[in-house]
């Protein structure tokens, strides 16, 4: 696949779609309460996914960010391997690390890599091995707004930072207008409203405050949010929500919650133009990433500083984190089974159309390889 194939976005909802009976598999507990849909594209490649001796119930737990592209791999995986049940909760990536160190899970999506002490944990529940991190799913975090009369807005690493620690307070303050030129930016308060549950969005989007704005972003970061002020939301779609219906709102979420008119911002990097929030200008970005976890263990470094042409970013990406040895014995073929179809060329181009930055080939090969070997 092509790593900077043209991605059209969608207006998809992230549901928990349940479907009943022996051949199916459910997702449970999405942050969103409206069906989804958008599984067609992988439906039609059911046919290249190779069960092997995958049965029983697969269950992860993790990330709300990748809920659409699991519902995308489920329904062509469905179709291949009718003898999975695979249930996934995207409570978010706090919630999946802890699940999976705690033995609930056979596989967690994080938004952020496992930190040295997650690791140490997981050693507890992976006998005679540890927790790795495979990356599966990317995407741009966008940074969403409503402010009336404004259409298009342009910000920084820095206004951003300081709008965030609550140092802006009002739309037409000097720094944004002079971004803003052209713009009518009002007096309004600004609403700055973030992640109340512990986060990897929230992880990737503070890591990215302090690297591009060291000077003006002075929180440690993590998944939990730390600056003072502003308000807060459960969940991508409870920010994506806050800021449609209030005036002056402004929040970070991925793309493709950014639906149904929510607009974004387009980012100044210091490149000769402000970079959009697209899934091709992510992947440009995520190109730029190296991996520096070790031994099987995938975890990337994402360039957040990135001034290249048409490179967004504020990136994030997705690992399933999985035991590379001591996985459980009954869920040990279907982890593998539909882990090598999410990092196949299928199951990425399956994402084309859902607002998600595919993964690099290369990675995605090392990926398959990795699976291919745990025990």
């Amino acid at each position: 696949m092509k790593l900077q194939r043209k991605n059209r976005l969608r207006a998809l909802s992230f549901g928990a779609l349940a479907v009943s009976g022996a051949l199916a598999l459910t997702a449970c507990g999405s942050d969103d309460t409206s069906g989804g849909s958008g599984g067609n594209s992988a439906s039609a490649k059911a046919g290249n996914i190779k069960c092997d001796d995958a049965k029983g119930q697969l269950l992860g737990i993790g990330s709300s960010a990748q809920a659409n592209a699991i519902d995308a791999w489920r329904q062509a995986y469905a179709q291949a391997c009718s003898e999975v049940q695979l249930n996934y909760k995207p409570d978010g990536s706090g919630a999946g690390v802890t699940a999976f160190n705690q033995g609930q899970v056979a596989f967690a999506g994080s938004d952020s890599a496992l930190k040295p002490e997650e690791v140490a944990a997981s050693k507890k529940v992976c006998k005679g091995g540890q927790g790795i991190n495979l990356p599966m799913v990317g995407g741009p975090i966008a940074v969403a707004f409503n402010v009336q009369g404004v259409d298009n807005l342009t910000l920084d690493a820095k206004t951003l930072a300081q709008i965030f620690d609550s140092k802006i307070t009002k739309w037409n303050d000097p720094a944004i207008k002079k971004l803003n030129p052209d713009a009518k930016l009002p007096s309004t308060k600004i609403q700055a409203f973030h992640r109340s549950d512990e986060s990897g969005t929230t992880d990737n989007f503070t890591k990215y405050l302090k690297t591009a704005a060291p000077s003006d972003w002075k929180y440690e970061g993590g998944k939990a949010w730390q600056a003072k002020g502003g308000q807060s939301a459960q969940g991508s779609s409870g920010l994506a929500q806050q800021v449609k219906q209030t005036d002056g709102a402004i929040t970070y979420v991925e793309l493709s919650y950014a639906k149904d008119g929510v607009k974004t911002v387009d980012i100044d990097t210091g490149a000769d133009q402000p970079v959009k929030a697209t899934s091709e200008n992510a992947s440009k970005a995520i190109a730029d990433a190296k991996v520096v976890g070790t031994g099987k263990d995938l975890a990337l470094d994402l360039n957040y500083k990135t001034q290249a042409a048409g490179a967004y970013p504020i990136t994030l990406v997705t690992y399933e984190i999985v035991c590379d040895k001591g996985n459980k014995a009954e869920s040990l073929a279907a982890t593998k089974s539909f882990l090598n179809y999410t990092a196949s060329e299928d199951g990425q181009a399956a994402l084309a159309d859902l607002g998600y930055a595919p993964i690099p080939a290369e990675i995605n090969k090392k990926v398959r390889e990795t699976v291919a070997g745990i025990s």
